[in-house]
């Protein structure tokens, strides 16, 4: 299951990279916004999710009772 989410988080960086190279000097349609906002959004619930099961593997528990948790509390973490 881990390497299914370093999968993901992959191709989602590399969609990322494509968006921000693609635009060269022209700003992004709101199409393209839009989708850039969603990838960054999932790139942070996939991995939160990858942390959540390695710290669930650390302290014994079971990994797969990890859950995608909302872009809400995903995107109000702090740095």
């Amino acid at each position: 299951m881990d390497d299914d989410i370093v999968l993901q988080i992959n191709q989602l960086a590399d969609e990322e990279h494509h968006l921000e190279r693609e635009h060269g000097d022209r700003a992004l349609t709101d199409e393209e916004r839009r989708r850039l906002d969603a990838v960054k959004v999932s790139l942070d619930q996939c991995w939160d999710l990858l942390r959540q099961r390695r710290a669930r593997r650390e302290s014994g528990l079971d990994p797969a009772d990890a859950e995608v948790r909302s872009e809400s509390t995903v995107e109000g973490y702090q740095q």
